[in-house]
Parts: C-alpha cells; sequence; structure tokens
C-alpha cells in the first residue's frame, strides 16, 4: 500500500514540578538550537564548496575531483560518502555539546534538500540560503522512548534525549490524540521530526507515516465543488446540495481583524518612536498573526468536511467547478486577492482528498 506522511503540531510540557529543573531543560533545548542553526549553514556550506570542485574545469583531466568514495570508485577522492563527510564535521565541532543522534537527523534532512536544488546552484537561477536562527531541532522517531497514555487517553507522557515530556489532548486535539493513540498500538510509524521553540514554549512536529485509506468508492459518483465569497464551499452529489462554512463566519471575521491592524496603525501617528515600535511588535504582529491562524483553521476545517461528504456519498470524483476561472478574477480583483485564499483551499482539499484515494479535477 501507498505509504502517506501526516504532520502535528503538539504542544509539549516539561514533566516535572521542579521549577530549576524545568529552566535547565528549556536553556538547553534554545543551546542545542543555536548549534543547530550553526550546523546547518556548516552543512549547505560544505556541500557547497564540494559542488564547486567539479565545476573547476580549467583543472587538467589528472586532478579533475570526483566527489566519490574512493572504496566504491578508484578515481574517488573522497574516504566516505558524502553525506558523511558532513556529518564528521559536525562531530568534530560539536561532539559532547548536544546529542549526535540530532546532528545525524539534521545532516540527513539538509543533505537530501542540497541534492534537490543542487542543479539550481549550479545554474545561478539560485543562491545558497543561509538558516535562520530559529531553525527546528530534528529527532528520529526511534529517539521518543517510554510513550504511555493515561486511563482517559488524553494525556500522553514519553521520553526524549532523557528529557521527560507530557502532552494534554483535550476536546479540540482529537485528530491528535488518535494518532498518538495509534502510535502506542503499533498502527503507525513515528519518522523523523522535530521541536519547535517559541517564545519559551515547546511544539513537536511530529510526522507519521501512515498507509492510503481504502474506501468503498463509487468510480460512477462525481461530487462537484463551487469555491464562492458567500459560501466557501458549495457541493453538488447528484440531486444532494450543501454549504460549508457561511459568510459571516470566514469573511466578515477577517474584515474585522483587518479593521482593528488599520486602527491601531492610525494611532501610531501619535505615538513616539518607542511607543510605535512596542505597539508594532504586540498588538499588531500578534493581529497579523490571528488572522493567518483563523484562516488556515477555517481552510481546515471546510476541507475536511468537504471530503467527509464525498465520503458520505461514495464519490470517487471531486470536480471543482470554474476554478481557473475565479482564480484569474482574484488576480484582477484586490479585494477577492485580499480575502479568499482561493489557493490555500484548494491546497489543503487536494491534501486530504488524496489521502483516501479521492480524484481531484480542477475545471
Amino acid at each position: 500500500m501507498e505509504k502517506l506522511f501526516t504532520t502535528r503540531k503538539i504542544r509539549l510540557l516539561i514533566d516535572s514540578d521542579d521549577i530549576d529543573q524545568k529552566n535547565k531543560i528549556i536553556d538547553t533545548l534554545y543551546q542545542w538550537r543555536y548549534i543547530c542553526f550553526k550546523a546547518a549553514n556548516q552543512i549547505y556550506t560544505h556541500h557547497y564548496v564540494q559542488e564547486q570542485l567539479r565545476e573547476m574545469l580549467y583543472l587538467t583531466e589528472g586532478v579533475r575531483a570526483r566527489l566519490s568514495d574512493i572504496k566504491k570508485d578508484e578515481y574517488g577522492i573522497l574516504s566516505t560518502s558524502r553525506m558523511n563527510t558532513s556529518y564528521q564535521v559536525l562531530a568534530q565541532s560539536y561532539k559532547g555539546s548536544i546529542p549526535m543522534h540530532v546532528m545525524s537527523a539534521l545532516n540527513g534532512n539538509l543533505v537530501a534538500s542540497f541534492n534537490k536544488m543542487s542543479k539550481a546552484l549550479a545554474s545561478g537561477e539560485s543562491a545558497l540560503p543561509s538558516f535562520r536562527k530559529e531553525i527546528p531541532i530534528p529527532f528520529k522517531g526511534t529517539d521518543v522512548k517510554k510513550l504511555r497514555s493515561s486511563k482517559e487517553g488524553a494525556v500522553f507522557h514519553f521520553s526524549l534525549f532523557d528529557f521527560r515530556f507530557r502532552t494534554y489532548l483535550g476536546k479540540t486535539g482529537h485528530d491528535k490524540r488518535e494518532m498518538l493513540q495509534r502510535l502506542l498500538a503499533g498502527q503507525v510509524k513515528l519518522c523523523t521530526s522535530s521541536l519547535v521553540l517559541a517564545k519559551g514554549k515547546v511544539f513537536m512536529l511530529a510526522v507519521f507515516q501512515t498507509e492510503r485509506q481504502e474506501q468503498q468508492l463509487d468510480q460512477d459518483i462525481i461530487a462537484e465543488a463551487s469555491l464562492s465569497l458567500d459560501y466557501p464551499i458549495i457541493v453538488s452529489v447528484g440531486n444532494k446540495r450543501y454549504t460549508i462554512g457561511t459568510k459571516d463566519e470566514y469573511l466578515y471575521k477577517r474584515l474585522a481583524i483587518q479593521a482593528a491592524i488599520r486602527r491601531k496603525r492610525k494611532s501610531m501617528a501619535f505615538m513616539n518612536q518607542s511607543s510605535r515600535r512596542q505597539l508594532r511588535k504586540t498588538c499588531i504582529d500578534q493581529l497579523i498573526q490571528s488572522e493567518k491562524r483563523y484562516v488556515s483553521q477555517k481552510q481546515h476545517v471546510y476541507s475536511k468536511r468537504l471530503i467527509d461528504i464525498c465520503l458520505k456519498n461514495k464519490a470517487a470524483t471531486l470536480l471543482l467547478v470554474d476554478q481557473t476561472e475565479k482564480e484569474q478574477q482574484a488576480k484582477e480583483d484586490p479585494f477577492l486577492f485580499r480575502n479568499w485564499g482561493y489557493y490555500g483551499l484548494k491546497q489543503k482539499i487536494e491534501r486530504k482528498a488524496e489521502k483516501v484515494g479521492i480524484a481531484v479535477l480542477v475545471e
């Protein structure tokens, strides 16, 4: 069966009542993140330098580099594999300062991404990226140990790098709770994931490997969906018609947040420079992020409801009616372009449909 990968963002709490120990663990994680930031730039730079050896066409044939392991290629110049070259550099610099499982996961991820963009780098179409200090801390799925849940199934405990964590998944975390329960039962696999640190909070971006769910779908049934402003999604399946969301729920909420942002920006004209900077960093940035989160959450809800309707009616094909024309109109209309995320919603619909085997056609 085809393998699928699902990512879930889970808030983690340090499983300890000792405040000093909590602060020590948080400080350690921030130190590890800084090491990952430096190591990520070193990995890309190291492999970029290796790639440049190939581009030195002015070298004689006798000394021209062949980037391969000498054990596998008699003309190779490397004493090990290319992936292991950067790992050895990291081990020499950071061994003892950070678990090498983290460096191994980071090296594997970045070498794979570098290989994908190596052609663009060589042709000059892309520049060598620089990583930010907020880079996630990667770890392998096998590093999560002693996973257990409470009797109610809402609290999960586990250890990661000898640090004990717990997470509470209430009513809103049904999907995440189900994933962790399936992981506990051995029904899904935890792949290379990462820890994200934000304002003293710890989040886990858990990547689960699942198999495509086999659904009993009828190839002759086609669901037609129309994305519009009045109703975010209107679905027709045979003689049945469904509406998902309302204009008040989606559009007007966004407009209210945008109006609040404009009011805050107008009030900045009567403030000194320090107060303006503080307002921009706190209130305005928070409102901008809240709009993004609201839109993303609603698009997830709407796309999930659409796929549920298709499954309920056993529709094997989902047709997005007049979608190409609507996207073109949205580009020409500033209001639609700003307030109606056709692309984001369509992307989430396609991703969820792929997991259950529904074909998505764009008209």
